[in-house]
């Protein structure tokens, strides 16, 4: 069963508590870049602007590139949950896998081979949900079989266009 996040963009506030849960549970330093993070985007103009934040991580890609370009098989796709993880005692620093990811998820700290976000691949094969998922105060950030995800989504936006349609239509 391939899993994955969501995100609700309606939802995040930009309260940065997914980031701090992802560098926590990674042990990444105070001075390093978390596997997660959250990007602001302004639209508008005075004073009608308006501004979203994005929370993002590593997409797991189905045919990720990373895992293409890297000449050791550091990378790869875990069976069971498609989760795309990285074996470090395989991987020789060369940082392809970096020019390739167009999301800059491959991380490379001081001294260190790549690293990056695994969805907290040991939280999830306890039944726990990723520590960013479960430190996000505003559930924007969801966890779960992509199959159920992609449902709820279908869903939502069903729901959504439907109750355009209905605002849009005046009874006769």
């Amino acid at each position: 069963m391939e899993v994955g996040f969501s995100f609700d963009l309606s939802r995040c506030s930009g309260c940065m508590a997914c980031v701090v849960a992802c560098m926590d549970q990674n042990d990444i330093p105070a001075d390093g870049r978390s596997f997660r993070e959250v990007v602001r985007l302004e639209q508008g103009e005075h004073p009608s602007a308006r501004i979203f934040h994005v929370s993002m991580a590593c997409f797991h890609c189905v045919d990720a590139p990373c895992v293409q370009v890297c000449p050791k098989g550091a990378i790869f796709r875990e069976k069971s949950t498609g989760v795309v993880v990285v074996n470090e005692d395989f991987c020789i620093g060369c940082r392809s896998c970096a020019m390739a990811c167009p999301f800059g998820a491959p991380r490379f700290y001081p001294g260190e081979k790549m690293t990056k976000c695994n969805l907290c691949i040991d939280r999830i094969s306890h039944g726990m949900e990723p520590a960013c998922v479960h430190t996000c105060t505003t559930r924007a950030l969801g966890f779960g079989p992509l199959k159920e995800l992609s449902e709820q989504k279908t869903k939502k936006a069903a729901g959504r266009m439907l109750g355009a349609f209905l605002c849009d239509t005046k009874p006769e």
